[in-house]
């Protein structure tokens, strides 16, 4: 039995690469973390339409373009487990592998090209600051005016930004993250994967296809390349983390709530893996 190669990898960024919420670092910043933690947690578990609570976080934080750049350093300090070499795997392999994220623009955008992504593949929510606040003309800090509202500040927006990334482009499709807006924009997608490393989510590992529990996510390379390609690694660097996946698995890091899904991996791994000491 073969598993499908997964040609495009599309990742949420927050609670998925990086085990923080940008938006919870600013709220730390403004010493108004419970408030704005309780509406992101809303958010993400389905309970509130994103749209509903977006502006509400922002207005609550009044970041500052400092703030917003200082977001940069809390992603990588707090990067996933394995989260840089999968996402080197998936190119070397030759996956074409995407940020979409209802995070702020410039830290994404920095953490996604830190991993490896390319620039053009990734998307977040752009911010204008106003020129006028901060003493600017003595080096002072912007404050943020307003952002960029779009389909990534709404709750069913990120299925419209993958279908403009596929659009006229070959291959299947699958789409990692942790909330519920990843996993609404699982229909945009040929399997979408929902992520529990940092925070499971009730929503997600019942309706998602497919869960994986362990804090790594090198699992993501075995469903994204498949279970034949990464057991035949050979290169050290990548047989490490390949075998590690392949460990995970076996151990039972993914959660299936698709049967007939269940059976196809379990047979591609069965016919490629058993013959694996770990």
């Amino acid at each position: 039995m073969r598993w499908p190669h997964y040609e495009h990898v599309f990742f949420d960024c927050d609670s998925t690469l990086t085990t923080v919420e940008g938006i919870d670092i600013l709220a730390d910043s403004a010493g108004k973390r419970w408030r704005v933690e309780v509406l992101t947690q809303a958010a993400m578990d389905g309970d509130r339409d994103l749209e509903d609570i977006f502006a509400k976080r922002l207005r609550a934080v009044k970041p500052t373009h400092r703030q917003i750049r200082d977001i940069r350093r809390a992603y990588k300090q707090n990067i996933v487990e394995d989260a840089r070499e999968t996402v080197s795997v998936l190119l070397e392999f030759g996956h074409q592998v995407y940020i979409i994220s209802g995070g702020l623009f410039e830290p994404v955008r920095e953490f996604g090209i830190y991993l490896g992504i390319p620039a053009e593949n990734i998307r977040a929510v752009g911010v204008t600051y106003n020129k006028l606040s901060g003493q600017w003309w003595i080096g002072g800090d912007e404050q943020m005016m307003t952002y960029d509202e779009s389909a990534l500040t709404i709750s069913d927006g990120k299925a419209e930004i993958v279908q403009e990334f596929l659009a006229g482009k070959r291959g299947r499709s699958l789409l990692v993250g942790d909330g519920y807006s990843d996993l609404l924009a699982g229909r945009a997608v040929n399997l979408f994967a929902g992520f529990g490393g940092v925070v499971q989510r009730g929503r997600v590992r019942q309706e998602a296809p497919l869960f994986v529990t362990s804090p790594s996510i090198a699992p993501v390379l075995t469903i994204a390349a498949g279970p034949a390609a990464v057991a035949t690694l050979e290169t050290p660097p990548y047989q490490a983390l390949g075998q590690k996946s392949l460990q995970l698995i076996k151990s039972g890091a993914i959660i299936f709530n698709d049967q007939q899904l269940q059976e196809k991996f379990n047979k591609a791994f069965d016919a490629n893996v058993s013959n694996i000491s770990f």
